[in-house]
């Protein structure tokens, strides 16, 4: 197997932490946060992170297929998390410590609950409004009530920690988009 090459590309107005570890062909978009410590391996194919994304400590994306792996807006990837899919849409929440198999496809609006394992023998897409909890991984419909106040706490938060990270942290600046 061939050596992987980096290659970032990091929007101006995102803040990545410098201790983040990046291997492979990564964007980042605008306004995207990542934690210290978090981890975005680009292993066969590039991964494209959109805006306003959330990427706290030791979460982990990796892309272990050729394809693109798309990354959407507004998603939340918590402490801990190991997410492999190669389509995430957007406003997702993926909770503190779940994992979630590359035979998986998120649509919008999704949540996997803290803890829970999504590992479908067969290639699967979570419809839009999916939400996963419980040990043993339970699924249930979201309603979508809601979807605009927590749009709106999401926002506040990726801008308060868009401001007190780079206080705290030393910055990787990218090529700049």
């Amino acid at each position: 197997m061939p050596p992987i090459r980096d290659k970032f590309t990091i929007h101006s107005r995102a803040v990545v932490c410098q201790d983040v570890e990046l291997k492979g062909d990564i964007t980042i978009g605008p306004s995207t946060v990542v934690h210290p410590k978090a981890t975005i391996f680009a292993i066969a194919g590039p991964i494209v992170i959109g805006s306003g994304c959330i990427i706290e400590e030791a979460a982990i994306i990796v892309n272990r297929r050729k394809e693109v792996m798309r990354v959407g807006d507004n998603n939340l990837f918590e402490i801990g998390c190991r997410v492999e899919c190669p389509s995430v849409g957007n406003f997702n929440t993926i909770s503190t410590r779940a994992r979630v198999h590359h035979t998986v496809r998120i649509s919008n609006y999704c949540v996997i609950g803290a803890a829970c394992l999504v590992v479908p023998t067969d290639d699967e897409t979570l419809d839009d409004y999916t939400s996963i909890f419980g040990p043993a991984a339970e699924r249930r419909s979201w309603s979508g009530r809601g979807r605009i106040q927590e749009a709106d706490l999401r926002l506040k938060h990726a801008e308060y920690l868009r401001e007190m990270l780079p206080k705290f942290n030393r910055l990787r600046r990218g090529d700049g988009a």
